[in-house]
């Protein structure tokens, strides 16, 4: 196997609290810490150790967005991938277009395995990477877990609601990770620099000649409605009391 292509979504960092702007267009971003999906930072580190271990011989990393990713491109190369590349929009991306915009890279520098994250924190969507697949005509394997490979042909641990379900699919594959599959490395000062001498293409959406435009409108946000507080009661009969007050026996 030759290349690995990454897709690293730019969202806000987990440990920050979301909050709704004010006129209610969408999520507040400006000042917000901003970092790698935790699901493609996995897919990453995943895809790292394979090339370390000799089976394959280059990672790409890949983001659909503005010039603000080039952040997050810049700490994938940090962690180890080879090549960046950066498809540039103003707009925001449905999964359908990042799946076509995807697959024009993937023709054109000759893709051997997609890995993604199994889903966005952001919008939770989980669908890239299954469109992908159908766009592509290759296999796919969702939820990896684990993920061994063999010549052309990948096994694949995937979680499923009644336990694990260990699959065969052959390469070229799509494969979307869940967070049990490995544990991302820390990225350290040298290779922050290291990165800055790294290739990072920027491309601009229109001349790949698709359409990413949306398919849904989005109309308004906003925040969901604060709980209220819990209520105390002594016993069986309070609580039945109670529960009948708010109509719920």
């Amino acid at each position: 196997m030759e290349k690995i292509l990454v897709g690293l979504k730019r969202v806000v960092d987990y440990n920050v609290r979301v909050r709704v702007r004010n006129d209610g267009s969408g999520v507040e971003t400006d000042g917000v810490k901003m970092s790698i999906n935790p699901f493609d930072e996995i897919a990453l580190e995943e895809a790292l150790r394979i090339k370390e271990r000799g089976e394959a011989s280059e990672v790409i990393v890949i983001s659909v967005g503005g010039v603000d990713a080039q952040q997050q491109l810049r700490t994938g190369l940090a962690m180890g991938a080879d090549r960046a590349i950066l498809v540039d929009s103003d707009d925001s991306v449905e999964p359908l277009g990042v799946a076509r915009i995807f697959k024009n890279i993937i023709d054109r520098d000759e893709i051997d395995l997609v890995l993604l994250g199994k889903q966005a924190i952001d919008d939770d969507n989980s669908q890239t990477g299954q469109m992908l697949a159908a766009i592509w005509g290759r296999p796919q394997a969702t939820f990896a877990s684990k993920l061994d490979l063999d010549g052309d042909t990948a096994k694949v641990t995937r979680e499923v609601d009644a336990g694990l379900e260990i699959i065969e699919v052959d390469l070229p594959a799509v494969i979307t990770v869940d967070l049990r599959l490995n544990e991302a490395r820390y990225v350290k000062l040298p290779d922050i620099m290291k990165a800055k001498k790294k290739p990072l293409e920027v491309i601009a959406v229109a001349d790949l000649g698709i359409d990413p435009g949306p398919q849904i409108k989005e109309l308004s946000f906003e925040a969901p409605a604060e709980r209220e507080r819990g209520v105390m009661v002594d016993d069986v009969a309070g609580l039945v009391a109670a529960l009948k007050e708010k109509g719920l026996a």
